[in-house]
């Protein structure tokens, strides 16, 4: 099943106004916003511990999951990232 996530193709839809990524348009899109839900949401409950050190490698999961999720997104949007009007484009 690895192999269809590498398969060329686009995951998700460009937004009609401004800059970046809508929603997904393919099952891979949806899966991969899955993943980041359940691992924010797991790195959530690691913050919850009390714990500084373990709370500190929460928010570093967070930002690597949040940076991941945008490459991703960057790359595998139809028409690539670009700034967008609406209709005109």
């Amino acid at each position: 099943m690895l192999h269809m996530f590498l398969k060329k193709g686009d995951w998700f839809a460009p937004k009609r106004y401004g800059y970046g990524a809508g929603l997904p348009i393919a099952w891979q899109g949806w899966a991969l916003l899955a993943a980041y839900c359940a691992g924010i949401a797991g790195a959530l409950m690691l913050a919850q511990t009390g714990d500084p050190a373990e709370q500190a490698v929460a928010w570093v999961l967070i930002l690597v999951l949040t940076v991941l999720l945008i490459a991703i997104a960057a790359k595998r949007t139809r028409g690539r990232w670009k700034w967008r009007w609406g209709e005109r484009d």
